[in-house]
C-alpha cells in the first residue's frame, strides 16, 4: 500500500507542475530554459547529497544512462513544452495520456511478468477514457496540428524507452546515483537546444525566435518559488520516488497512475488560477478513479 500512496504522491507533484510551468513561461522564460534550469538545479543538488561515485560500474551501463537522460528528460520535455507552443493544450494533454497504453503494450511484450489481465486492463482503458473527458474540459473541439500533435506523440514514445530501456540498469545501482546520472545526461543532451534557443534560426518553425533568460525575474518571489517546487519536488522528490515505485510495483501497474496527472492539474488550476470545471470533466474524474481501482487493486 506504501508504494501505491508514494505513486500518489509523485502525481501531485507532477501534476501540479504544469502550472508552475505556466507561471514560468508568463514571467518571460521559454519552455527549453525552464526545464534546462530545473533540471541542472537538481542536479547539483543530487551531486552535493551522493559525490562519492562518479562512473557507472561499466560502459554499457553509462550509456544507458545517457539513453535515459536523453529519452526521460531532454526529449520528452522539449517535445512536450514545445508541443504547448503549437497545438492547443488538449490536443497536446490526450496525446501524452497515451503514454501507460504504450507501456501497458510494450511492457506486455517484453515481459511476461508486466502482463495485465483482463480486469487491469478494462481499468486501464477505462482511466484513458476519463483521463480524455478531464483534458477536454466539456470542449469537444479538437484542432490538428501536424508538428504539434507528432512532437507530443514523441513525448509520450520517448517516456515509453525511458521507462523499459533504463529499468534493469537503474535497478544496479542506488536510487539517487541512478536519477543524478540521468540528470547529468539530460543536462548535457540539452545544451544544443539551449544554444539553439537562445541564437534563434530565421523561418525555422521550431527555433524561430531568440530567447535570453531574463534573470531580473528571479527578483520576484513567485519565480522563486515555482522554480524551487519544479526541482524539489517535481524533480528531486518526484524521480526518485517514481524510480522506487516503478521497481515496486512493476513499470506497466505503477505507469496507469500517469492517467491521473491531468486530474490533478486540473485542481490545482482551479484552486491557484480559478479554471472552471464542467460536469464533463467531473465525470472523467469519477472515471479515472473507478479505472484506477480496477487496475490497481488485487484481492
Amino acid at each position: 500500500m506504501i508504494w501505491h500512496l508514494l505513486a500518489i504522491v509523485t502525481m501531485i507533484f507532477w501534476g501540479t507542475s504544469f502550472v508552475s510551468t505556466k507561471v514560468l513561461i508568463e514571467h518571460g522564460f521559454s519552455p527549453i530554459q525552464i526545464f534546462f534550469i530545473r533540471f541542472a538545479t537538481t542536479y547539483l543538488m543530487l551531486l552535493i547529497a551522493n559525490h562519492k561515485k562518479f562512473f557507472s560500474d561499466c560502459w554499457k551501463d553509462e550509456l544507458k544512462f545517457l539513453l535515459g537522460g536523453f529519452t526521460g528528460c531532454t526529449t520528452y520535455f522539449w517535445a512536450e513544452n514545445t508541443a504547448l507552443s503549437l497545438s492547443p493544450s488538449s490536443n497536446v494533454s490526450l496525446i501524452v495520456c497515451t503514454n501507460p497504453l504504450m507501456i501497458m503494450i510494450v511492457g506486455g511484450l517484453l515481459y511476461k511478468a508486466e502482463r495485465l489481465n483482463r480486469r487491469q486492463i478494462f481499468g486501464s482503458i477505462v482511466t484513458f477514457l476519463g483521463a480524455a473527458l478531464v483534458v477536454l474540459n466539456g470542449k469537444f473541439i479538437l484542432k490538428l496540428s501536424p508538428v504539434g500533435d507528432l512532437l507530443a506523440f514523441g513525448a509520450a514514445v520517448s517516456w515509453v524507452f525511458y521507462a523499459f530501456s533504463t529499468q534493469k540498469t537503474r535497478e544496479k545501482y542506488s536510487t539517487s546515483f541512478a536519477i543524478r546520472k540521468i540528470f547529468f545526461y539530460g543536462v548535457l543532451t540539452s545544451l544544443p537546444l539551449m544554444i539553439l534557443d537562445g541564437i534563434g534560426i530565421p523561418g525555422s518553425t521550431l527555433f524561430g525566435q531568440t530567447h535570453n533568460i531574463p534573470w531580473e525575474a528571479f527578483r520576484e518571489p513567485v519565480v522563486i518559488g515555482n522554480f524551487l517546487c519544479l526541482c524539489i519536488f517535481s524533480n528531486l522528490f518526484g524521480y526518485l520516488i517514481w524510480n522506487k515505485v516503478m521497481m515496486k510495483l512493476g513499470t506497466v501497474l505503477a505507469s496507469n497512475y500517469i492517467f491521473a496527472i491531468p486530474l490533478i492539474t486540473m485542481i490545482t488550476a482551479v484552486i491557484t488560477i480559478g479554471e472552471y470545471i464542467s460536469p464533463v470533466a467531473i465525470a472523467g474524474a469519477v472515471a479515472i478513479i473507478t479505472g484506477m481501482i480496477l487496475a490497481e487493486y488485487k484481492r
